[in-house]
């Protein structure tokens, strides 16, 4: 029996049958099964991924020169650097749209050194889930800006991804100095036949603005491709979250496209082991319910959350009273009909911080209250002047300190993305005469919102509105719960590693932040550097 394909908005994983669409078939192998280390060995075995990057904010175009019979000479359609290795490169030579709904990406990776090999798969598999052997390329992906999510490589039933095998295709473990290798993934297309998308992997910050060709695929040299309609596939596909929160941070509200998650701070809302809403209260569910008036859906879910102090016994029912009593006063405050209700409360089952440190514990007890996204539809008020912005093409850099030695921040772009999601981009020189680790960008004096290291101490805020962005999550659903993987570059774990920076290196990194409507520029704080203004590009 034929199943349709399920949408990929409503769904993170589904197993679809897909029939005949042209490309060449090759055997799937599977592999064994040990669990690898690093932040995979504790992911969800059904999705996301983190990303890469050009070495420059801007898609470049630049083809490099593979060696050996039989190269890969296509012109490259994008590039990226490892922000770990400085001489592994990756380059998009094809992205082909086929069938309307499928899309096939190929990377030339490169050894541009001249010392080390490269072992390739260590730094592009997948590193949300437990592959067993590292030797796919099935971190390779494509982000739906505008359907905020994140695409992988199909798995079908006998491998774990529909996408080159270190082993299967015989691509050898290492790449050596001067040489370059090809590889494949298979994938959903992103929604809305766009000419473009932005192309990701874990090597580096994310290649924007790649063209997306509907002519026939051309399999690099000697190789074959997998036809992705003959068995059947289990689609990946991740929601983004993209966070923000007011000035006051009673409130942050996540916005994965579809739906807004408005998490409203109990200490705001609560007295102490209380369900009896304050006086405070009313100006933060005033806010909430007129985003709820300007939206169109129906239904309403009103969740109650604690940390993890205290027993189920405790929180259990103070967290599910604590849910009516916003409900009731929601209701009171609405002025529009026809809306339903669902309150519930889930204790301290459903965090979305670590309880390792009191803020955590403070955003971890909330009220969320869930409903479609509205229209966008308010004025922008006039901006508060600062400094000016670099001009276009220009850099914006700062100085700062981290173990000991000086470092130079350079922020090399914001660029907007559909969907009002932007890419930030930035580079760290170690400007000292000795190696040093640079932790503070894994650090936050304000929050800790991820369970692996990465450079998610980053902010954006809306000069006009003072709101302030975090950093996007990419959510790993396994069941009613979720792993929460930060949408940025990685800082330890099998794929970017936790080495010292060396005296005179320059790492890139990358950050995917939701962007206010409109907005021309952001201040951008990052880590211990000083804060810059940005323009929006």
């Amino acid at each position: 029996m034929v199943r349709k394909p399920v949408s990929l908005a409503t769904v993170a994983t589904a197993t679809v049958m897909l029939t005949s669409c042209g490309l060449t078939g090759v055997p799937q192998g599977g592999g064994g099964e040990e669990r690898q280390s690093g932040p995979a060995a504790a992911a969800s075995p059904t999705e996301a991924v983190p990303t890469s990057q050009p070495e420059t904010p801007e898609t470049t175009a630049t083809a490099s020169s593979p060696t050996g019979a039989g190269a890969d000479t296509r012109p490259a359609l994008a590039s990226t650097q490892s922000t770990r290795t400085s001489a592994y490169k990756a380059e998009v030579v094809g992205l082909n749209r086929v069938a309307g709904k499928h899309l096939v990406v190929q990377l030339r990776l490169s050894n541009t050194g001249t010392g080390e090999n490269i072992s390739w798969t260590g730094e592009l598999g997948d590193n949300t889930r437990p592959l067993g052997e590292i030797r796919w390329a099935s971190g390779i992906g494509v982000l739906d800006a505008a359907a905020r999510r994140w695409l992988l490589p199909y798995k079908p039933a006998d491998s774990p991804c529909l996408c080159s095998d270190e082993r299967r295709d015989d691509l050898g473990y290492f790449i050596k100095p001067g040489e370059s290798l090809s590889v494949y993934a298979v994938l959903p297309a992103p929604s809305g036949n766009p000419a473009t998308t932005t192309v990701v992997t874990p090597l580096g910050p994310p290649m924007m603005d790649v063209p997306i060709s509907d002519e026939p695929v051309t399999p690099p040299p000697g190789q074959t491709f997998p036809d992705p309609e003959a068995q059947p596939v289990t689609v990946i596909s991740h929601q983004i979250m993209a966070p923000s929160e007011s000035p006051d941070r009673s409130e942050e509200t996540s916005d994965d496209g579809e739906d807004l998650h408005v998490n409203l701070s109990s200490d705001v809302l609560f007295a102490l082991n209380k369900a009896d809403l304050t006086p405070r209260s009313r100006a933060v569910l005033t806010r909430t319910a007129k985003l709820i008036d300007a939206s169109e859906g129906a239904t309403i879910t009103v969740e109650g959350h604690a940390d993890s102090s205290g027993t189920d016994a405790i929180n259990d029912p103070l967290s599910q009273r604590r849910a009516q009593a916003v409900q009731r006063a929601l209701s009171g405050l609405l002025t529009r009909t026809g809306v339903r209700f669902q309150a519930k409360g889930y204790g301290s089952r459903r965090p979305l911080y670590g309880n390792e440190d009191e803020e955590g514990r403070r955003r971890n007890r909330r009220v969320t209250v869930t409903f479609a996204k509205p229209r966008p539809a308010e004025t922008r008020p006039a901006a508060t002047p600062e400094a000016d912005p670099a001009p276009d093409g220009g850099g914006l850099t700062a100085q700062g300190k981290d173990d000991g030695q000086p470092f130079t921040l350079e922020v090399t772009g914001l660029r907007r993305l559909p969907g009002d999601l932007g890419v930030l981009t930035y580079k760290i020189t170690n400007d000292g005469d000795a190696e040093a680790w640079h932790h503070e960008l894994n650090r936050s004096a304000e929050w800790m919102s991820y369970k692996y290291q990465a450079a998610s101490n980053v902010r954006l805020t809306d000069p006009a509105t003072r709101r302030q962005y975090l950093p996007g999550r990419i959510m790993v659903q396994t069941g009613d719960k979720a792993d929460v993987y930060c949408a940025c570059t990685e800082l330890a774990g099998v794929r970017v590693g936790t080495e010292k920076i060396a005296p005179g290196r320059t790492k890139e990194f990358w950050s995917l932040f939701a962007l206010p409507a409109g907005a021309s520029s952001a201040q951008v704080k990052i880590a211990q550097y000083p804060p810059l203004r940005v323009p929006v590009r």
